[in-house]
């Protein structure tokens, strides 16, 4: 499963954007939706995301390890609580009480993961002009350290662009077909 999720918005607590409810759509209401198709098994599903949407399938999948069998991500903002851009989305859509920020960052919730330690796959482009100050990968791979197997790597001359994505798509679909294909 592809997704551009932004996970804030997924549960937002702030009136202006309530009625933003990605998380429920896709945890809850998309398997339902496609689960009748023919050849479709939910209890083999994975997740993969861009930028926000990447962080939006870590999450997912650190809250999910019991449904999504497989997650990779392209440059995602592993550690928003600690960053310009997550912190302004955060306040936004969550509101200031940072205490209730930690739920919805991958960063933090890899700290309390206690599920199986499945291999994770981030690519980040080293001409990424979000690397250095949004995106954070390192903090969630300290965090990681023991928990899961994090393959993080970083792709000389590519940018935030979706031409990286188009680049090495091939490998995340891989990467999830071999995690399902072992069920």
């Amino acid at each position: 499963m592809w997704t551009s999720l932004q996970p804030a918005k997924a549960t937002a607590t702030q009136a202006k954007w309530k009625q933003y409810r990605m998380y429920d759509y896709v945890v809850k209401e998309l398997p339902q939706a496609i689960q009748s198709l023919p050849g479709i098994d939910v209890n083999k599903a994975s997740i993969c995301g861009h930028s926000m949407g990447g962080h939006g399938a870590l999450t997912i999948f650190l809250k999910n390890s019991d449904i999504y069998k497989s997650v990779s991500a392209f440059a995602p903002i592993c550690n928003p609580m600690n960053v310009q851009w997550g912190q302004k989305a955060f306040s936004g859509y969550l509101g200031d009480d940072k205490s209730t920020w930690k739920e919805y960052d991958a960063t933090e919730l890899v700290k309390q993961y206690k599920g199986p330690n499945v291999p994770i796959l981030i690519d980040i482009g080293s001409a990424d002009n979000f690397k250095d100050k949004q995106l954070e990968p390192e903090a969630f791979q300290k965090a990681a350290v023991g928990k899961l197997s994090i393959n993080y790597r970083l792709q000389d001359g590519y940018d935030h662009s979706y031409f990286t994505i188009s680049t090495f798509i091939d490998d995340h679909m891989e990467h999830h077909a071999r995690a399902l294909c072992k069920m």
